[in-house]
């Protein structure tokens, strides 16, 4: 397990190590809900957990209270996402890109929410960065909130339990336990491709509207033909 405190990435072990399940807890919650914190670990983290509960190290936790406190967390900072994202309202899409906010993470998580409705509350829990901005999103659109609510509780315990579930497992096998720093950065890698091929079709799609809408413009600004008089 020391191979991991040396990894580049953001700590997880350092961090359960320091603050504990309170720790897990609260970068859950800022992560699931303020619009800032899109950039922490999430899956490495629930993994990184169950690996730790597996060993008996930092977490003296059983595993069905870890999983119930990054629950309860998750569904706590989408709850503030929501409030936030009915508060804001399309101003969010007006801001301005700063060194913690891209423009175009709004835009694609909006047209990501567009695409596949309340079920997107689901799935964007296991790709990173949709799940900070896909309960703003919510809120902004001002879904129904029992709506939000009903998928908002659904996603979160099904990411908690699987993430955590798979690392306390895999935690027991000794080729994880001698590789967890080659592991958690596969985690990471792998958790980011959904975010990629969606962000390569959002772009192909905005490349073909806009060829589109040329092809229109083009038509309409054509000067229409004229029939000579007869004779």
């Amino acid at each position: 397990m020391a191979q991991l405190a040396a990894s580049p990435l953001l700590d997880a072990e350092a961090l359960i190590s320091t603050f504990g399940l309170l720790g897990i807890m609260a970068t859950v919650f800022a992560e699931s809900g303020l619009i800032v914190c899109f950039f922490l670990p999430g899956d490495s983290l629930l993994f990184t957990s169950g690996l730790l509960v597996a060993n008996d190290q930092f977490l003296h936790q059983p595993l069905w209270l870890v999983m119930l406190a990054i629950a309860v967390a998750a569904v706590l900072g989408d709850q503030f996402g929501y409030a936030f994202g009915r508060k804001v309202g399309g101003a969010l899409f007006r801001r301005p890109n700063s060194r913690f906010f891209k423009q175009e993470n709004a835009e694609r998580a909006h047209d990501f929410m567009a695409k596949h409705g309340p079920k997107a509350l689901v799935m964007a829990r296991f790709i990173p960065v949709f799940r900070t901005f896909i309960p703003i999103t919510a809120g902004v659109g001002r879904m129904a909130y029992r709506t939000f609510f009903l998928f908002n509780v659904l996603g979160a315990v099904l990411w908690s339990v699987s993430l955590t579930t798979v690392g306390y497992y895999l935690g027991q096998v000794d080729f994880v336990r001698e590789n967890i720093e080659f592991i958690v950065i596969g985690i990471v890698l792998v958790s980011g491709i959904p975010i990629i091929v969606e962000g390569i079709r959002m772009r192909r799609r905005a490349r073909s509207a806009k060829a589109e809408g040329s092809r229109t413009d083009t038509t309409a600004t054509a000067a229409p033909e004229t029939e000579l008089p007869r004779p």
